[in-house]
């Protein structure tokens, strides 16, 4: 029943799905009308007369382009309970996120529509896909084991909540859901990362587990801590049904090897999600791997600005239909979560235009470019994967700032790397990284050139365990927190260094 149920409903979703192909510059419209709609007789509506733009032109025009820093009066009203403000009704809960440009952490308005028909569409999207893509698939035959961040559920007042977003969905997710989810919610909800593990350990250990979803990175302390724990080889002594793994938060590319070591079979399937705090923007709809596909009709309205117009003071901004492949763009978004032609701080990369599929290629604070080489994360995660594939090396964690000139030294950069397993030849590793970053970076190679602007980078091994280390320290150790990849200048790598001894 439950699967003839899951057919028609994938059928009938799968369609519209498709439709984004053909008629997504109309859907886009149709979501910024419908969100002016909907929010015209809000505080933020009445500010600038939602009710009478009549074209997204006027809409640009008239309202202007934020990012958190300008956000942050109203989510201070919001959590003090203010009602009507960026969207119809109350706010009760906000995602907390540390927020990879800053320490100082985030609280992103999540109203029931966002919550609703964006982050949980999201999740029954990625299932339909992936239902399409593997229809022998037996996904409800036992649990998906969901990692999520370790930041429990707290009140802000009586009005309010806040947590990490997989916090508010796995608290807000229907009873029935319990049945296919593993842990259980108050082990899900756990605040303290070493005790959970624990649990989580002791629980799923025992349990038919058929599918995996969560952050790549804090996932592999998980599945090792398992296969400790019960003296296994791999996980499919373990779990024998295990068929899929839904991942998102950082670029997969860096621990594949791992995964396939842990899970040997060929038969595994990978998934790739774009789930941020402020949307479910994308969902891998192939195992092409080659793009996310942008999902059109969750209650956001995308705008796309070219990296030459950050931090203008009027920065033009493209379409669906204006974009170009394979050129970076920073993200900005209007929800139905009431964030208005907001900054996300992401930058995307088209890889189709029919459909529209994207990866994402990095953040617009999160990059170096001390000396012009303009080095984003998508230039250093094809470097870094060139080098382990040459070195026979693989990657754990990393992060990487410049080396600033001085009165007599050139610049550089600085890799900070711990390693699952080391590269037979250092050398050769941090040859093959600046070759292949001259070749996916025309900026970096002409600094490169004849050592004139910049030196040949250095390669720092971090001592086992460096990394985690770190977000203990600062208390950022959970599913959501991410090592900071690119810096532009030294303050998080000198802070990590001081803890490598």
């Amino acid at each position: 029943m439950i699967s003839k149920i899951l057919s028609l409903a994938t059928k009938r979703r799968l369609n519209v799905i498709n439709s984004f192909a053909s008629n997504g510059v109309e859907i886009q419209y149709k979501q910024l009308k419908e969100l002016l709609s909907k929010a015209k007789n809000t505080q933020i509506g009445k500010r600038y007369d939602f009710s009478s733009i009549t074209s997204i032109e006027e809409f640009k025009n008239r309202v202007p382009i934020k990012d958190y820093d300008d956000l942050m009066p109203d989510v201070i009203k919001l959590k003090q309970g203010e009602t009507n403000l960026l969207w119809p009704g109350e706010v009760k809960w906000f995602a907390k996120s540390s927020g990879t440009t800053s320490t100082r952490s985030k609280f992103i308005p999540i109203t029931k529509d966002s919550l609703n028909s964006c982050h949980y569409q999201g999740g029954r999207d990625s299932y339909f896909i992936y239902q399409k893509l593997n229809p022998n698939s037996k996904l409800f035959t036992g649990k998906t084991l969901v990692l999520g961040g370790s930041q429990k559920i707290n009140e802000f007042s009586n009005k309010s909540v806040y947590g990490d977003l997989s916090a508010i969905l796995i608290d807000n997710m229907p009873k029935w859901a319990s049945f296919f989810r593993t842990p259980p919610k108050n082990v899900a909800l756990m605040n303290e990362w070493e005790s959970k593990l624990k649990k989580i350990t002791e629980i799923t250990t025992k349990q038919n587990v058929v599918a995996l979803a969560g952050v790549p990175s804090w996932f592999l302390i998980l599945l090792k801590n398992i296969l400790d724990y019960s003296g296994k080889d791999n996980l499919l002594e373990i779990w024998p049904n295990l068929e899929l793994f839904v991942h998102g938060g950082v670029n997969f590319t860096p621990y594949r090897e791992q995964y396939q070591n842990l899970i040997p079979s060929d038969k595994m399937l990978y998934q790739e999600t774009y789930n941020a705090s402020e949307g479910f923007f994308a969902i891998q709809n192939d195992f092409a791997d080659n793009g996310m596909l942008l999902m059109l009709d969750y209650g956001i309205f995308y705008e796309f600005m070219p990296l030459s117009e950050v931090d203008k003071e009027n920065p033009k901004t493209l379409l669906l239909d204006e974009v170009e492949l394979n050129k970076d763009y920073a993200l900005v978004i209007t929800t139905n979560g009431g964030l208005w032609r907001y900054l996300v701080g992401d930058t995307v990369r088209f890889t189709s235009k029919s459909p529209y599929k994207i990866i994402v290629s990095g953040r617009t604070k999160h990059f170096i470019n001390a000396f012009g080489e303009e080095i984003i994360i998508n230039n250093a995660d094809k470097a870094l994967k060139e080098a382990c594939d040459a070195t026979g090396a693989i990657i754990k964690e990393f992060t990487a700032a410049p080396i600033f000139m001085s009165s007599d030294t050139k610049g550089s950069h600085q890799w900070l790397i711990e390693f699952e397993k080391m590269p037979k030849s250092q050398s050769l590793f941090i040859e093959v990284l600046d070759k292949t970053l001259k070749e996916v970076n025309s900026d970096y190679d002409a600094k490169r050139y004849k050592d004139l602007t910049l030196e040949m980078p250095t390669l720092t091994i971090a001592r086992d365990g460096l990394f985690m280390d770190w977000m203990k320290s600062r208390n950022k150790v959970g599913g959501q927190n991410k090592v900071p990849r690119l810096s532009n200048n030294r303050d998080i790598i000198d802070d990590i260094l001081k803890l490598n001894r």
